[in-house]
């Protein structure tokens, strides 16, 4: 082939490995040489398995396809369990090697994708910068003086680099939806229940989700088709039929109704410009978009943050109070308060959420079938305003980040983040487009034809050379 081939996407790159005109050979070598040549630059793998990668594209050589994922390079976070191995999750304090494979890795695995490393992450999976202070921060794909997002900060990076077609990440409060919009990619995080966690490094059991981060629309609903399904490890997903994501992109987003939703968080004027542009063109191709409120949207974001707080103590009290050291001041600082917090509580927390979906759909979507608002309420920070460490106003950037994200995870509603234009320093800005449950595939619909009027586009190898 001529050009590049990591500049295609995923699924342009399964059509020349069905047509001959790639081998999984060619395409593995040149995706872990451009793992290396970016992981320098921007720290997004912690780390690189080009042998047993290597080999696994030699058996696949001769094959012809089966699926869309079939001799694909992939990575994904570096919290999910492959057996026998061990998983950072960010954090340096010894791991007893995993005894299971998380649910959607065997997935990948089953359709033959080919893994060639793991990746990098915010510290336990708490942090919406890509700040790490145990292996390094994850640097931003497009320019490297500013943040990656977090905490799914290495998947983003590696896809928006070229060095894999498409990645996991997992989403609490942001962790999908934040990279890729400072990445310019899309990313789903799809209803609570979606996708199977088992095998995956809780942060918050009632709110964490697994989904795709890629370069365009019909890649995540590729990589969506693969995960999504009910699972015996995971009761939530049980009783959910999955549709057909792909197909379904040329037809689920018509006779969509619209609705701009204004939350009460002040927004800059430049995503809000670039927002308001993205508007005319969605009202353009499905009539009218209409405004849209949530009377207690601030307790949404403060019932989330309880939920997150409380259940990530849970999940590390006993290292908190044996090893404080093994975690940094940042991550302890944010995790410690739920230790303190009343059960009771978290018990009215809990309750609550059915209450507050229910309010949120009469309200928000009322007439509306799916919910347009930016990704982020500012353009992407600079790594060194970040410092989770260095303490000063960084503390207040980080609620900041995930003001217009963490809400739509204590709903547990589907929310994709896509690519709406460039700011004033070239970054990528990020719309969210947020659905009723279970409404995935007009999510990726839309998306899919919203970025044909946006025309979104980049190639791989001018991030990688930059």
């Amino acid at each position: 082939m001529t050009g590049d081939v990591l500049d295609l996407t995923l699924c342009e790159a399964h059509a020349a490995l069905k047509k001959g005109q790639l081998d999984t050979v060619e395409l593995t070598s040149a995706a872990i040489a451009r793992a290396r040549q970016v992981g320098e630059k921007t720290n997004a793998f912690l780390q690189i398995r080009s042998e047993p990668a290597l080999q696994q594209a030699e058996k696949q050589r001769h094959e012809r396809p089966e699926h869309v994922l079939q001799g694909i390079p992939l990575a994904h976070k570096d919290c999910l369990a492959h057996e026998g191995e061990t998983m950072t999750v960010g954090a340096r304090r010894p791991r007893p090697a995993d005894t299971m494979t998380a649910t959607v890795i065997a997935r990948i695995n089953a359709h033959k994708a080919i893994e060639i490393g793991r990746l990098h992450l915010s510290e336990i999976i708490a942090g919406p910068s890509g700040n790490n202070v145990h292996f390094g921060d994850c640097l931003n794909a497009w320019n490297t003086d500013y943040i990656s997002g977090g905490s799914s900060s290495g998947s983003a990076v590696a896809v928006a680099s070229g060095s894999v077609f498409a990645a996991l990440g997992t989403d609490t409060g942001g962790s999908v939806r934040i990279p890729a919009a400072v990445n310019g990619l899309f990313g789903l995080k799809p209803s609570f229940g979606r996708v199977s966690r088992y095998g995956a490094f809780p942060r918050s059991v009632s709110s964490d989700v697994i989904g795709p981060l890629a370069r365009t629309a019909q890649d995540c609903a590729v990589m969506l088709q693969a995960i999504a399904g009910p699972d015996p490890g995971d009761s939530d997903t049980l009783g959910i039929a999955v549709p057909n994501y792909v197909t379904a992109l040329e037809t689920a987003a018509n006779h969509t109704r619209l609705g701009l939703f204004r939350p009460s968080d002040p927004i800059d004027d430049e995503v809000m410009a670039c927002f308001e542009k993205t508007v005319q063109m969605a009202s353009r191709q499905w009539g009218g978009v209409v405004d849209r409120q949530f009377d207690d949207w601030g307790a949404l974001y403060a019932l989330g943050d309880m939920l997150s707080k409380v259940e990530a103590a849970q999940v590390h009290a006993a290292t908190m109070a044996s090893a404080p050291e093994s975690h940094s001041k940042a991550i302890y600082t944010r995790t410690e308060p739920g230790l303190h917090l009343p059960a009771i509580r978290y018990m009215e927390t809990l309750q609550l959420r059915p209450i507050m979906l229910q309010r949120f759909i009469d309200q928000a979507f009322a007439d509306v079938d799916v919910l347009l608002l930016p990704t982020l309420p500012m353009p992407t920070p600079r790594i060194e305003d970040m410092d989770m460490e260095a303490g000063g106003n960084v503390h207040s950037l980080v609620p900041r980040l995930t003001c217009l994200t963490r809400p739509f995870s204590f709903l547990g509603l589907p929310a994709l983040s896509m690519p709406m234009g460039l700011d004033a320093r070239g970054l990528p800005m990020g719309v969210q487009l947020i659905g009723r449950p279970y409404s995935e595939a007009r999510l990726l619909a839309i998306a899919h034809k919203l970025s044909m009027d946006v025309g979104w586009s980049f190639r791989p190898s001018e991030l990688a050379r930059v």
